[in-house]
């Protein structure tokens, strides 16, 4: 088709929508608050944060009675105005995204120290907190604007700067905060325009927090390793059920990879920020994940989230990390002013409880357990506790358009009984080896490890000793099992089956890496390089070569060759007559017939399906 003729058809098409939109018809699309379930009247102490139209320091959002949020462009500029009169307020670039912004980070110092050594030297906790990891989810950043303002050029809240730093990253995702939109989220109840998910290659961020394809979780991995913050929030808002509170936030729980940070946020986080939330006139309350998706009838699930995820990589790097969901369904501006309390509060927390946190950071960075659960499911062994639900009236109908069951939000407020089930029973539990090997042909998994701060040690000399590998089942009971056929996340995702662990003696080549466990991130390095973990490089697709053959037998080789192994091994010809006894499509295939044989003989690959990543395993 001529290019004549497609300019033609786009130009018609446009003229179409233009004229579907003039007549009405769709009128709904221009007023997504209509699509939305009815909301609850809200008033609270917190409004009086936000300052009178005539301040000279009123945030760009506030302009707007915080319901819109401004673009990339307008909050850097207003950023640099306040860092230009505050001398408490530095501003500095942590990287840049695909398409060439920024990623800034303002640092916040009474002492007027920007660095990440002159701030450790103070003595003070830190604070480190982002906005934007999903772009439309962008409460926190015009709340840390508010906060910077007040902790500096509007003096009411500088004492939370007399005994804390700040870190701040007010857009994380800064190519999606750019794909703006009245459209980008249709489940969300404002601002008037927000970001896309996603960064310019369609990666969700939040799910790549091990693998690091991405230059910004690469760049926030870089913060946390050179800043060292004592504390990390991550401001988010949900997705799908409708219920009263509007603030929910949580750790990874008790029973995760910190248990003494589980304790810490669950003893002494929770209860402080709770109650200044609700002084302030909000409704808070843990993490709510519906059970079954849908509405709460079937119970709330108290989620342990694997390392991709940024509560669930806190966790396992023993970084004390709080996960905030606002509630998307709750006006903007209530949003926004509840996450102003949140992180003004979360500073005053660390002022009192600073040694409380870092006794509880400290005896998790210790620890050197001798097993480690790879993931969580279910716990069959607790049964599900009712507990008090602030919840919404809900009611499920019949779809015509669906033809399923849909569910349908009244806006009524109800108190309600509810099970809390725990996601807290270990999926699998490893022994932690002494250490890992990786061939130097792997090196890129190698340095990929090393962002994180895991020390990586290439061996100068060949290294002898016993080890231990794991060979994966055959590729196609894998695919049955339940391999990713599309994509996700750039990736695709292999189920490894239960692969079989071997003893071997063996010998490493110089330039291989050995990589200890006996290392504070040692648990981070065993949810890596574990095949059975569900954040393991090799569940992530970065081994997909050890799944292809590349040697074959012809049949004029194997079929003459099989016949004589046949004559002089009586117990591999009974082994071959079970085999097609016991599997109808084996025995109607030649390939396969003969490829059992070719197993069987030295010519076969013995590298095929043998995860290359070795095991060494303890001594003691």
């Amino acid at each position: 088709m001529g290019s004549r003729v497609i300019t033609f058809f786009v130009l018609l098409l446009v003229q179409m929508q233009v004229l579907v939109f003039a007549s009405g018809k769709t009128d709904f699309f221009s007023d997504p608050e209509s699509l939305l379930p009815p909301v609850q009247d809200w008033s609270g102490k917190s409004e009086s944060l936000m300052v009178e139209t005539d301040n000279p320091w009123i945030t760009p959002a506030e302009l707007t009675g915080l319901s819109g949020t401004p673009s990339y462009d307008e909050t850097m500029t207003w950023l640099r105005k306040l860092v230009k009169a505050a001398p408490e307020l530095e501003m500095i670039s942590i990287g840049k995204s695909l398409q060439g912004r920024d990623f800034w980070m303002v640092i916040a110092s009474a002492d007027q120290v920007f660095t990440s050594s002159a701030l450790k030297e103070t003595g003070k906790p830190l604070l480190l907190a982002h906005s934007g990891i999903h772009s439309g989810e962008i409460d926190g950043k015009d709340a840390g604007l508010m906060l910077l303002r007040d902790m500096t050029v509007a003096g009411k809240r500088k004492e939370l700067l007399e005994n804390t730093n700040f870190l701040f990253i007010p857009i994380l995702n800064v190519d999606g905060h750019e794909r703006r939109s009245a459209y980008n989220r249709v489940n969300q109840r404002g601002p008037a325009e927000m970001g896309w998910r996603t960064n310019a290659r369609n990666q969700n961020l939040n799910r790549d927090f091990t693998k690091l394809d991405t230059e910004g979780v690469r760049a926030l991995i870089q913060v946390f390793r050179q800043w060292q913050p004592d504390l990390y929030l991550d401001l988010h808002v949900t997705d799908g059920v409708d219920y009263q509170y509007d603030i929910t936030f949580g750790g990874n729980g008790r029973d995760g990879w910190s248990p003494a940070i589980g304790n810490w946020i669950e003893d002494v986080y929770r209860p402080a920020i709770s109650a200044a939330l609700s002084d302030n006139g909000h409704e808070p309350a843990d993490l709510i994940f519906a059970a079954n998706g849908k509405d709460m009838k079937d119970g709330v699930l108290s989620w342990s989230g694997d390392p991709r995820f940024s509560n669930g990589y806190g966790d396992a790097v023993h970084l004390p990390t709080i996960l905030v969901e606002n509630h998307s369904l709750k006006p903007y501006k209530r949003r926004v002013l509840g996450t102003y309390v949140l992180l003004a509060e979360s500073l005053a927390l660390l002022e009192s409880e600073q040694s409380s946190l870092r006794r509880a950071t400290l005896e998790d960075q210790q620890r050197r357990p001798q097993s480690i659960p790879l993931g969580f499911e279910r716990n069959e062994k607790l049964n599900p506790v009712n507990e008090s639900f602030k919840g919404i009236q809900s009611e499920r109908f019949q779809g015509k358009v669906s033809d399923a069951e849909v569910v349908r939000w009244t806006g009524k407020p109800v108190a309600e009984s509810i099970p809390r089930i725990y996601i807290t029973e270990p999926s699998t539990v490893v022994e932690i080896p002494a250490a890992y090997v990786i061939p130097a042909a792997w090196h890129d998994i190698a340095e990929r490890i090393a962002l994180h701060g895991i020390i990586v040690e290439q061996l100068a000399e060949p290294l002898s000793t016993r080890a231990e590998v794991y060979r994966l089942p055959d590729a196609g009971i894998a695919e049955a099992a339940g391999w990713t056929p599309n994509p996700f996340e750039g990736h695709i995702r292999i189920d490894p089956g239960k692969p079989v662990k071997q003893s071997i003696e063996t010998s490493f080549p110089a330039g291989s890496y050995r990589i200890s466990t006996d290392q504070p991130l040692g648990e981070l390095l065993v949810l890596m390089l574990e095949p059975e973990a569900p954040d393991s490089f090799l569940q992530w697709g970065f081994f997909l070569e050890i799944f292809t053959r590349t040697e074959y037998a012809e049949a004029y080789v194997m079929e003459p060759l099989a016949q004589k192994m046949l004559e002089s091994d009586a117990e591999l010809k009974k082994r071959f007559e079970q085999q097609l006894a016991n599997d109808e499509e084996f025995a109607a295939s030649q390939r396969q017939r003969l490829m059992w044989f070719y197993e069987q003989t030295p010519f076969y690959d013995d590298t095929y399906l043998l995860y290359p990543v070795v095991r060494i395993p303890r001594t003691d």
